[in-house]
């Protein structure tokens, strides 16, 4: 036994090695850079090391909490509201009817759409002069003139919201779907027999027994907010007047436009320790609930 663990774990090592080299050696190159001061358009200043200075000038500059600000309204908001209509959509699509397996085929469909020709379509149709949008609301006598979605401080973000919400629903719903057909249909018959109402089935057996599924779900999606880039560069370029730039935006700007890799490594690194932070959060708290 003794020999074959010792050949199991030299079999991993490769492994851990490519592990270590794609996964954690660029996190530890960011950690290094965020600690010096690097600007490429002052290749003569050198590389020198300045400790948190990096970090303190982000800290007194105000466009890095507005960045923090938009990254926690749109992760807060895209996520509660996915969770809201794909926990709706999945517990219809766990009915039986007629046609069920072409409407969750056809639920997939914007989940399929890669991110930037989402945020293209997107784009047109919050277009104020040819947009289908506007042509619709004015049609229906909502509005009396095109509204400019994408160039409104109030309404850029929100449209950024409605269109990672429309993408990225069926993710969410597929997930809980998933978690919803795995749950005993004994448990619900005997709730039946013991004269629980549709609300109180709801409750007391649908809701438990989907929180592992509901802990990923929530885990996947608010990570995958928190970092959002794409969708942001397509549909807004953080703007107008930096009302949607978020923090993965905010570390683009700082580092392929205004070559300061320090300042962006540092940016890197705020950003990774918020996404460690909200999966630990999910993983201790939520999941010790769910045990």
């Amino acid at each position: 036994m003794a020999s074959e663990e010792k050949l199991a774990y030299w079999l991993t090592i490769p492994a851990l090695l490519v592990i270590f080299l794609i996964a954690f050696f660029p996190i530890f190159q960011a950690i290094w850079l965020s600690f010096h001061k690097i600007q490429l358009q002052f290749p003569q200043l050198g590389t020198p090391f300045v400790g948190l200075g990096n970090y303190q000038e982000l800290f007194k500059e105000p466009r890095f909490w507005n960045a923090i600000k938009n990254t926690f309204v749109f992760a807060s908001c895209t996520v509660i509201l996915e969770f809201i209509f794909g926990l709706i959509l999945a517990l219809l699509l766990n009915k039986s009817f007629m046609g069920r397996g072409i409407l969750r085929t056809a639920l997939l469909i914007p989940w399929a759409f890669t991110t930037v020709v989402s945020a293209l379509m997107w784009q047109f149709i919050y277009n104020d002069q040819f947009g289908i949008l506007n042509s619709i609301l004015m049609k229906l006598h909502i509005i009396k003139q095109p509204i400019i979605w994408l160039g409104t401080t109030k309404l850029a973000m929100i449209s950024a919201i409605i269109a990672d919400v429309w993408k990225t629903t069926p993710f969410m719903a597929l997930l809980l779907l998933a978690g919803l057909q795995v749950i005993p249909r004994e448990m619900y018959e005997a709730a039946l027999i013991d004269g629980a109402s549709a609300w109180q089935t709801f409750l007391r057996v649908t809701l438990p027994l989907l929180k592992p599924t509901i802990l990923v779900a929530l885990l996947f999606r608010t990570l995958d907010a928190v970092r959002v880039f794409d969708l942001i560069f397509v549909l807004t370029q953080g703007g107008p007047g930096n009302s949607t730039e978020v923090l993965s935006y905010l570390t683009y700007i700082k580092l392929f436009r205004e070559f300061d890799f320090g300042v962006g490594s540092a940016l890197s690194v705020i950003t990774f320790l918020c996404i460690m932070g909200i999966s630990m959060f999910f993983i201790k708290i939520l999941g010790a609930r769910t045990t």
